[in-house]
């Protein structure tokens, strides 16, 4: 097939500007294999349903099957004069087999064929990118459960607030990726529908089986309606928004080990070899791969966008704007999946320095709110025991002291309330063995969150 499949329309040749402007094959060849098995379950039913002779789908099968072989093997040569993978595929498939080639595209258009490629595509991608994920929170609860014991400051507004364990702050990550798990395959499920049979807009013709096609193709059902189903990429667009909340939390986790690594910190030993120097400064490490996590997000927001603005104002059926979805999700794929293993690698290689962390917990009175509890138990409300604990750390900051530092009399200034007893509260062991509730950061409850989680994972 030497003329485009459209031509018998035309009297002018294509511009060649136009021609190189509009071609998709550069990026859409990316679904080639996807476009395969759609072409040979479609050629399959048309045999079945005696729509084209048993002879001519075996002769269009070899071919296929040998074009299949040659993608495989990189040696399938993609032309852009033919526009996009689905010509090139068919144009390929006429030098194999002939005439007969042109029988495939009975009873089916480009527009719910691409959008059955990406549907196959986006199913295989969801299954990768989880199993991404899956690694990760294999790392995370790796590395809790290794360093259990060691406590750092919690921050709230990037102040010191309450004391807790590394572990906890690690698994509130593993919480984050879980629910993205859940978010990714919510996505799949509304993606596991076959549009085939739908045609350009209004459907077939032919009695296609569509509930053939879905079967062979691995779908749980068929799209109900045809306009709809070549019209929308709201699969495509959610699949986005989901990769975009997951790099939102890649992003954070990025951003905190970026500061929490540096010199005035020093709670975390980045792994060297995720880590560069400068072309200028000999004595730096910088932490170039939580850095570039926490850029690369702002990538895939930016696909999100593109995607919601590409459909917001497309009329019912098809329209051509579409073919420029398949950059930005393959882009925002790609991008997620190099994240997720870096992360991965940042988590395996990550050493926690116990003494910097713990020494870190002295600042910020994070100990204020547990004195307010203990006041709280000793009959005061808890509004009484805010502001006497707050006279308390005003106190200390003027006479340059720590909570620990005090004695009982200075104590009872505060509130009379106060008793020997109130010295057994002032470590950061004892306040963080104290958050026993359910899902709170002391040990046994650490523990029990890194066995779910581990029992989740199957390991």
């Amino acid at each position: 097939m030497k003329k485009k499949a459209w031509s018998g329309r035309f009297k002018e040749k294509t511009n060649e500007a136009f021609e190189q402007f509009s071609e998709s094959v550069s990026y859409d060849q990316r679904l080639a294999r996807y476009d395969l098995r759609s072409d040979l379950a479609h050629v399959e039913m048309l045999a079945r349903q005696k729509i084209i002779a048993k002879k001519d789908a075996r002769k269009i099968i070899q071919g296929l099957k040998q074009i299949q072989r040659e993608v495989q093997s990189g040696k399938f040569k993609f032309r852009p004069e033919l526009e996009d993978v689905h010509m090139n595929l068919e144009a390929r498939l006429f030098e194999l087999a002939g005439e007969v080639a042109g029988k495939l595209h009975t009873g089916r258009s480009r527009n719910d064929l691409v959008v059955n490629d990406e549907r196959l595509w986006l199913k295989d991608e969801l299954a990768k990118i989880d199993g991404l994920i899956e690694e990760l929170l294999k790392a995370i609860v790796a590395k809790a459960e290794k360093h259990l014991g060691a406590i750092m400051p919690g921050y709230t507004h990037t102040r010191p607030a309450q004391p807790i364990l590394f572990s906890h702050w690690l698994l509130a990550y593993a919480e984050m990726f879980l629910r993205d798990h859940d978010r990714l395959w919510d996505v799949y499920f509304r993606a596991d529908l076959c549009p085939l049979g739908s045609g350009a807009l209004a459907g077939s013709n032919y009695k296609l089986d569509r509930a053939f096609l879905a079967k062979t193709l691995g779908f749980a059902g068929i799209t109900m309606n045809s306009l709809d189903a070549v019209s929308d990429r709201d699969f495509l667009i959610e699949f986005v928004a989901a990769l975009s909340i997951l790099m939102s939390h890649l992003s954070r986790l990025g951003e905190e080990l970026v500061w929490m690594s540096g010199e005035e910190f020093g709670y975390f030993e980045l792994p060297e070899s995720l880590t560069t120097g400068s072309s200028i400064m000999p004595n730096k490490k910088n932490p170039d791969a939580a850095e570039l996590i926490r850029g690369k997000t702002a990538r895939v927001y930016g696909h999100l966008i593109a995607l919601l603005t590409l459909v917001k104002g497309t009329p019912l059926a098809y329209n051509r704007d579409f073919q420029e979805d398949k950059e930005a999700v393959f882009d925002a794929a790609d991008t997620v999946s190099s994240s997720l293993e870096i992360a991965r690698l940042l988590i395996a290689g990550l050493e926690p320095n116990a003494d910097r962390m713990r020494l870190a917990c002295n600042k910020g009175f994070i100990l204020a709110t547990d004195l307010a509890d203990y006041l709280v138990k000793k009959g005061l409300g808890f509004r009484q025991a805010h502001f006497a604990v707050g006279k308390l750390v005003r106190y200390c900051e003027e006479k340059g002291k720590r909570f620990e530092q005090l004695k009982l009399g200075e104590f009872k200034e505060s509130s009379p309330l106060f008793g020997q007893d109130v010295f057994k509260l002032l470590s950061m062991e004892a306040s963080v063995k104290s958050k026993a509730v359910p899902g709170g950061a002391a040990p046994a409850q650490v523990k029990s969150q890194i066995q779910r989680l581990k029992a989740l994972l199957g390991k």
